[in-house]
């Protein structure tokens, strides 16, 4: 390999490592939302994977059934996350043309 083309791979390297600091940062102003329940329990999550919201209807607070409650909750948290990784790694891949690069997934 030539000086030349190594210096330009690694200018190219810096400017996409740079890009994917910016997508990044920018999917922690994104967010999905998931619900359970028929829309009783609905989460809403960030492009950067954290809770920011939970809401629940005072209809399925019951505290003869709170398993149910709980399981509900666990059931959009983690259909909420799903969505936001899946979110992340369509940000990700318009950068990177879909390309799966060592160390940059979520």
């Amino acid at each position: 390999m030539k000086k030349g083309s190594m210096g330009g791979l690694l200018k190219q390297a810096q400017k996409l490592q740079a890009q994917m600091a910016q997508v990044q940062e920018g999917l922690g102003e994104k967010t999905v939302e998931a619900s359970a329940g028929g829309g009783m329990v609905k989460v809403v999550v960030s492009g950067k994977q954290e809770l920011v919201s939970i809401s629940i209807e005072k209809e399925v607070v019951d505290p003869e059934d709170v398993d149910m409650l709980q399981d509900m909750i666990l059931a959009a948290v983690n259909e909420g996350m799903a969505k936001s990784q899946e979110m992340a790694q369509a940000e990700m891949a318009k950068l990177t043309g879909g390309m799966n690069l060592p160390g940059m997934g979520f």
